[in-house]
């Protein structure tokens, strides 16, 4: 399974970026879709999951009531609205797949897939 992320850029502080990501491959049953951040010196955080039903919608308390996560299943392609953008938003993120878990998890032991990552930068 591959993972393309796409619509990184940079922004002004409360601007906002719509992140995009695709899986292909063998894809097969449900899974749930993520996305994951990693500013500079940093290790890898959570920042978002959705569970293939959509129910399930984790966020990190740092992003909650300002980034929404989506998806599209007959596309298989998962999409991070950022609005209200801060300079601590600043990061590679990062779409990963997890296949074996139905609810959305938060932990980054349970992904199996990793996108390639897209740049986020956003000025003062």
């Amino acid at each position: 399974v591959q993972l393309q992320a796409s619509g990184g850029g940079l922004v002004q502080a409360g601007g906002s970026l719509r992140l995009s990501c695709a899986a292909s491959g063998r894809i097969s049953g449900v899974y749930t879709l993520a996305w994951f951040r990693q500013g500079a010196g940093k290790g890898r955080e959570f920042v978002a999951a959705i569970s293939w039903s959509g129910v399930s919608r984790p966020y990190a308390d740092s992003v909650k009531g300002r980034f929404t996560i989506s998806r599209n299943n007959a596309k298989n392609t998962v999409f991070l609205q950022m609005n209200s953008l801060e300079p601590d938003d600043t990061a590679v993120y990062y779409c990963a797949a997890d296949f074996d878990t139905v609810e959305a998890t938060i932990s980054i032991r349970n992904y199996d897939a990793w996108g390639q990552g897209t740049q986020v930068t956003v000025s003062s």
